[in-house]
């Protein structure tokens, strides 16, 4: 029952980031850790605000998949594997049909809270970084 528990709050962050509700918050212990690629880590809830303020006013909104996430229960720990969708700095982006947006979460819980979330995913949401693409951009993704 544990495991489903910490489905329920890991697909409850998801609703809550992607309307950029302050209440995300209160899914976190206190004193939680970040890990998102280019950020490195933050501590406490509170840099999870500061991760965000990164984007800037260039995100325009995201949008998870909530039907495609694969939850990968373990103890408390909570893999997370999904897609997403959104626009930054006037473009936009769509996991599976463009080359950003697939992701992969790792979540750690502790007494009914998220204690840890480490975020795995190239940044790069809209492919700009073209000089990295060593395969090129008109794969199919």
């Amino acid at each position: 029952m544990k495991e489903q528990e910490n489905i329920a709050i890991a697909r409850e962050y998801f609703i809550r980031a992607d309307q950029g509700r302050a209440d995300v918050l209160d899914l976190f212990q206190t004193d939680a850790e970040f890990y998102f690629p280019k950020f490195g880590f933050g501590f406490g809830r509170e840099s999870l605000f500061e991760l965000v303020k990164g984007f800037g006013d260039s995100l325009e909104f995201i949008q998870h998949d909530y039907d495609g996430l694969h939850f990968i229960p373990s103890g408390d720990s909570l893999v997370v594997e999904g897609a997403s969708k959104g626009k930054i700095a006037g473009k936009t982006w769509e996991g599976g049909v463009t080359p950003g947006g697939r992701f992969c979460n790792v979540f750690k819980f502790r007494d009914g809270l998220i204690s840890s979330i480490h975020v795995y995913l190239d940044p790069d949401y809209t492919g700009d970084d073209e000089a990295r693409f060593r395969w090129g951009k008109d794969r199919s993704w």
